[in-house]
Protein backbone atom coordinates (compact mmCIF):
# COMPACT_ATOMS: atom_id res chain seq x y z
CA UNK A 1 0.00 0.00 0.00
CA UNK A 2 0.94 3.42 -0.85
CA UNK A 3 -0.31 6.50 1.13
CA UNK A 4 0.15 9.89 0.04
CA UNK A 5 -1.64 12.30 2.54
CA UNK A 6 -1.93 16.12 2.63
CA UNK A 7 1.02 16.44 0.06
CA UNK A 8 2.60 20.26 -0.56
CA UNK A 9 4.87 21.24 -3.12
CA UNK A 10 6.03 25.19 -4.35
CA UNK A 11 8.45 26.24 -6.95
CA UNK A 12 8.71 29.62 -6.40
CA UNK A 13 5.31 31.31 -6.53
CA UNK A 14 3.81 28.10 -8.22
CA UNK A 15 1.89 25.80 -5.42
CA UNK A 16 2.25 22.64 -7.88
CA UNK A 17 0.72 20.23 -5.37
CA UNK A 18 -1.66 21.55 -2.93
CA UNK A 19 -2.90 18.92 -0.09
CA UNK A 20 -2.48 15.82 -3.00
CA UNK A 21 -3.50 12.97 -0.83
CA UNK A 22 -4.38 9.46 -2.27
CA UNK A 23 -4.25 5.60 -1.63
CA UNK A 24 -2.71 3.13 -4.27
CA UNK A 25 -3.64 -0.68 -3.49
CA UNK A 26 -0.69 -3.36 -3.71
CA UNK A 27 -0.97 -5.10 -7.47
CA UNK A 28 -2.96 -2.50 -8.71
CA UNK A 29 -2.30 -0.15 -12.16
CA UNK A 30 -3.39 3.17 -10.99
CA UNK A 31 -3.22 5.35 -14.29
CA UNK A 32 -3.16 9.53 -13.03
CA UNK A 33 -4.53 11.79 -16.26
CA UNK A 34 -4.36 15.57 -15.71
CA UNK A 35 -2.83 17.73 -18.38
CA UNK A 36 0.81 18.96 -19.00
CA UNK A 37 2.29 20.92 -16.22
CA UNK A 38 -0.19 20.07 -13.55
CA UNK A 39 2.72 18.00 -11.31
CA UNK A 40 1.83 14.46 -12.02
CA UNK A 41 5.74 13.94 -12.79
CA UNK A 42 6.34 15.87 -9.50
CA UNK A 43 4.13 13.25 -7.84
CA UNK A 44 5.93 10.70 -9.10
CA UNK A 45 9.03 11.92 -8.02
CA UNK A 46 7.85 12.17 -4.69
CA UNK A 47 6.66 8.49 -4.64
CA UNK A 48 10.04 7.96 -5.17
CA UNK A 49 12.08 9.83 -3.23
CA UNK A 50 13.68 11.85 -5.60
CA UNK A 51 11.85 15.23 -4.30
CA UNK A 52 11.13 15.84 -0.87
CA UNK A 53 7.80 17.33 -0.08
CA UNK A 54 7.22 21.31 1.72
CA UNK A 55 4.63 19.54 3.53
CA UNK A 56 2.58 16.30 3.98
CA UNK A 57 4.17 12.73 3.89
CA UNK A 58 4.26 9.60 1.53
CA UNK A 59 4.35 5.94 2.66
CA UNK A 60 4.89 2.70 0.95
CA UNK A 61 4.78 -0.59 2.52
CA UNK A 62 4.49 1.42 5.73
CA UNK A 63 8.02 3.27 5.51
CA UNK A 64 7.85 7.12 5.68
CA UNK A 65 9.27 7.32 2.13
CA UNK A 66 9.12 11.56 2.37
CA UNK A 67 11.46 11.70 5.32
CA UNK A 68 14.15 9.43 4.69
CA UNK A 69 18.00 10.09 3.16
CA UNK A 70 20.96 8.48 1.68
CA UNK A 71 21.73 4.96 2.38
CA UNK A 72 18.10 4.73 4.49
CA UNK A 73 16.34 5.95 1.27
CA UNK A 74 18.08 3.84 -1.08
CA UNK A 75 17.25 0.94 1.48
CA UNK A 76 13.51 1.89 0.91
CA UNK A 77 13.37 2.29 -2.43
CA UNK A 78 15.61 -0.24 -3.80
CA UNK A 79 12.30 -1.94 -5.02
CA UNK A 80 11.07 0.63 -6.51
CA UNK A 81 11.81 1.72 -10.27
CA UNK A 82 10.58 4.44 -12.91
CA UNK A 83 10.82 4.45 -16.45
CA UNK A 84 11.63 8.57 -17.27
CA UNK A 85 9.59 9.95 -20.19
CA UNK A 86 12.88 11.00 -21.91
CA UNK A 87 14.03 7.08 -21.13
CA UNK A 88 17.54 8.81 -19.56
CA UNK A 89 19.29 6.05 -21.45
CA UNK A 90 23.01 6.12 -21.33
CA UNK A 91 24.38 7.11 -24.77
CA UNK A 92 27.78 5.51 -24.63
CA UNK A 93 26.74 2.49 -23.79
CA UNK A 94 24.75 -0.54 -25.71
CA UNK A 95 21.39 -1.59 -25.22
CA UNK A 96 22.45 -4.74 -23.07
CA UNK A 97 24.93 -2.15 -20.82
CA UNK A 98 22.60 -0.34 -20.33
CA UNK A 99 19.74 -3.12 -18.93
CA UNK A 100 22.39 -4.44 -17.06
CA UNK A 101 23.75 -1.01 -15.25
CA UNK A 102 21.95 -1.16 -12.48
CA UNK A 103 22.73 -4.75 -11.36
CA UNK A 104 26.26 -4.14 -11.84
CA UNK A 105 26.36 -1.25 -10.02
CA UNK A 106 24.55 -2.26 -6.97
CA UNK A 107 24.12 -6.52 -7.14
CA UNK A 108 20.94 -8.01 -6.39
CA UNK A 109 18.48 -5.74 -4.92
CA UNK A 110 17.31 -8.23 -1.99
CA UNK A 111 20.99 -9.85 -0.90
CA UNK A 112 22.94 -7.13 -1.97
CA UNK A 113 25.31 -9.89 -3.31
CA UNK A 114 26.79 -9.25 -6.53
CA UNK A 115 25.87 -11.10 -9.47
CA UNK A 116 27.94 -13.65 -11.54
CA UNK A 117 28.80 -12.89 -15.51
CA UNK A 118 26.13 -15.53 -16.07
CA UNK A 119 23.94 -14.30 -13.88
CA UNK A 120 23.77 -11.02 -15.40
CA UNK A 121 23.61 -12.49 -18.85
CA UNK A 122 20.42 -14.53 -18.24
CA UNK A 123 18.83 -11.37 -16.09
CA UNK A 124 19.71 -9.37 -19.26
CA UNK A 125 18.79 -11.58 -21.62
CA UNK A 126 15.43 -12.56 -19.89
CA UNK A 127 14.37 -8.64 -19.85
CA UNK A 128 15.17 -8.03 -23.34
CA UNK A 129 13.29 -10.96 -24.30
CA UNK A 130 10.25 -9.91 -22.56
CA UNK A 131 10.10 -6.31 -24.46
CA UNK A 132 10.90 -8.22 -27.64
CA UNK A 133 14.47 -6.46 -28.29
CA UNK A 134 16.76 -9.81 -28.11
CA UNK A 135 18.60 -8.93 -31.40
CA UNK A 136 19.07 -5.18 -30.24
CA UNK A 137 21.50 -6.37 -27.53
CA UNK A 138 24.97 -4.79 -29.61
CA UNK A 139 22.95 -1.44 -30.62
CA UNK A 140 23.07 2.34 -29.51
CA UNK A 141 20.70 4.07 -27.98
CA UNK A 142 21.36 6.09 -31.31
CA UNK A 143 20.46 3.54 -33.71
CA UNK A 144 17.13 2.77 -31.93
CA UNK A 145 13.64 4.17 -32.69
CA UNK A 146 11.45 6.27 -30.19
CA UNK A 147 9.36 3.00 -29.17
CA UNK A 148 12.95 0.62 -28.97
CA UNK A 149 13.97 3.24 -26.95
CA UNK A 150 11.33 3.12 -24.94
CA UNK A 151 11.40 -0.77 -24.58
CA UNK A 152 15.18 -0.60 -23.74
CA UNK A 153 14.31 1.52 -21.11
CA UNK A 154 11.55 -0.84 -19.82
CA UNK A 155 13.91 -3.74 -19.83
CA UNK A 156 16.66 -1.84 -17.92
CA UNK A 157 13.35 -1.32 -15.47
CA UNK A 158 12.13 -4.81 -15.11
CA UNK A 159 15.48 -6.24 -14.79
CA UNK A 160 15.66 -6.25 -11.36
CA UNK A 161 12.49 -7.03 -10.93
CA UNK A 162 11.30 -3.95 -9.07
CA UNK A 163 7.69 -4.58 -6.54
CA UNK A 164 6.80 -0.86 -7.68
CA UNK A 165 6.82 0.42 -11.21
CA UNK A 166 6.36 4.03 -12.01
CA UNK A 167 5.64 5.51 -15.79
CA UNK A 168 6.32 8.95 -16.74
CA UNK A 169 4.33 9.68 -19.64
CA UNK A 170 5.37 5.79 -21.29
CA UNK A 171 3.32 6.72 -24.71
CA UNK A 172 4.29 9.75 -25.46
CA UNK A 173 5.39 10.83 -28.65
CA UNK A 174 4.96 7.16 -30.29
CA UNK A 175 2.68 6.75 -33.21
CA UNK A 176 -0.61 4.26 -31.97
CA UNK A 177 0.27 0.90 -32.95
CA UNK A 178 3.61 1.76 -31.51
CA UNK A 179 2.05 3.05 -28.25
CA UNK A 180 -0.42 -0.40 -28.12
CA UNK A 181 2.78 -2.36 -27.85
CA UNK A 182 3.63 -0.27 -24.70
CA UNK A 183 0.55 -0.62 -22.96
CA UNK A 184 0.61 -4.24 -23.39
CA UNK A 185 4.22 -4.27 -22.01
CA UNK A 186 3.16 -2.50 -19.44
CA UNK A 187 0.41 -5.19 -18.41
CA UNK A 188 2.48 -7.83 -19.03
CA UNK A 189 5.21 -6.70 -16.66
CA UNK A 190 2.84 -5.85 -13.90
CA UNK A 191 1.45 -9.38 -14.11
CA UNK A 192 4.99 -11.33 -14.29
CA UNK A 193 6.23 -9.40 -11.39
CA UNK A 194 3.07 -9.25 -9.46
CA UNK A 195 3.74 -5.60 -8.49
CA UNK A 196 2.07 -2.11 -7.89
CA UNK A 197 2.02 0.19 -11.14
CA UNK A 198 1.71 3.76 -11.38
CA UNK A 199 1.14 5.55 -14.85
CA UNK A 200 0.95 9.39 -15.23
CA UNK A 201 -0.28 10.12 -18.27
CA UNK A 202 -2.22 12.27 -20.74
CA UNK A 203 -3.83 9.58 -23.20
CA UNK A 204 -6.84 8.48 -22.38
CA UNK A 205 -6.78 5.67 -24.77
CA UNK A 206 -3.57 4.42 -22.66
CA UNK A 207 -5.28 4.86 -19.63
CA UNK A 208 -8.42 3.21 -20.30
CA UNK A 209 -6.17 -0.06 -21.58
CA UNK A 210 -4.26 -0.39 -19.07
CA UNK A 211 -5.46 0.81 -15.76
CA UNK A 212 -7.44 -0.93 -13.03
CA UNK A 213 -8.24 2.60 -11.50
CA UNK A 214 -8.25 6.19 -12.82
CA UNK A 215 -7.34 9.35 -11.11
CA UNK A 216 -7.70 12.92 -12.38
CA UNK A 217 -4.60 15.18 -11.23
CA UNK A 218 -6.62 18.75 -11.18
CA UNK A 219 -5.03 21.88 -9.57
CA UNK A 220 -2.87 20.07 -7.32
CA UNK A 221 -4.72 17.42 -5.87
CA UNK A 222 -7.02 13.97 -7.08
CA UNK A 223 -10.39 15.69 -8.11
CA UNK A 224 -11.84 12.35 -9.03
CA UNK A 225 -10.17 8.54 -8.51
CA UNK A 226 -12.49 5.25 -10.38
CA UNK A 227 -12.70 2.27 -12.07
CA UNK A 228 -12.83 3.23 -15.82
CA UNK A 229 -16.26 2.87 -16.72
CA UNK A 230 -17.16 5.34 -14.13
CA UNK A 231 -14.37 7.15 -14.34
CA UNK A 232 -15.47 8.03 -18.19
CA UNK A 233 -18.80 8.77 -16.81
CA UNK A 234 -17.93 11.31 -14.42
CA UNK A 235 -19.38 15.25 -15.24
CA UNK A 236 -16.35 17.09 -15.20
CA UNK A 237 -15.12 19.06 -18.19
CA UNK A 238 -11.62 17.75 -18.33
CA UNK A 239 -13.39 14.31 -18.32
CA UNK A 240 -15.85 15.14 -20.99
CA UNK A 241 -13.40 16.31 -23.19
CA UNK A 242 -11.39 12.96 -22.56
CA UNK A 243 -13.89 11.25 -23.52
CA UNK A 244 -15.19 13.07 -26.55
CA UNK A 245 -11.57 11.97 -28.10
CA UNK A 246 -12.82 8.64 -28.39
CA UNK A 247 -14.57 7.26 -30.96
CA UNK A 248 -14.50 3.39 -29.57
CA UNK A 249 -13.24 2.24 -26.37
CA UNK A 250 -10.26 1.15 -26.75
CA UNK A 251 -10.53 -1.70 -24.56
CA UNK A 252 -12.93 -3.23 -27.61
CA UNK A 253 -10.48 -2.93 -29.94
CA UNK A 254 -7.71 -4.52 -27.78
CA UNK A 255 -10.22 -7.29 -27.43
CA UNK A 256 -10.64 -7.55 -31.32
CA UNK A 257 -7.20 -7.56 -31.96
CA UNK A 258 -6.41 -10.15 -29.68
CA UNK A 259 -8.91 -12.41 -30.96
CA UNK A 260 -7.99 -12.16 -34.37
CA UNK A 261 -5.18 -15.37 -34.33
CA UNK A 262 -7.64 -17.24 -31.96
Amino acid sequence: MIVISDLWKRYGDNDVLKGLSLKISDQEILVILGRSGVGKSVLLKHLIGLTKPDRGYVDVGGVRISSLKGAALYHAVRNMGMLFQGCALFDSMTVEENTAFYLKQHGDPKTLRPYTKAELKERVEGALEMVGLQEAQKKMPSELSGGMKKRAALARLIVYRPSILLYDEPTTGLDPITAMTINELIVKTQKELKGTTVVVTHDIVSALIIGDRLALHKEGKIAYLADPDTFVQIDDPEIRFLHKLISQDPRTLKYNNHNKGD
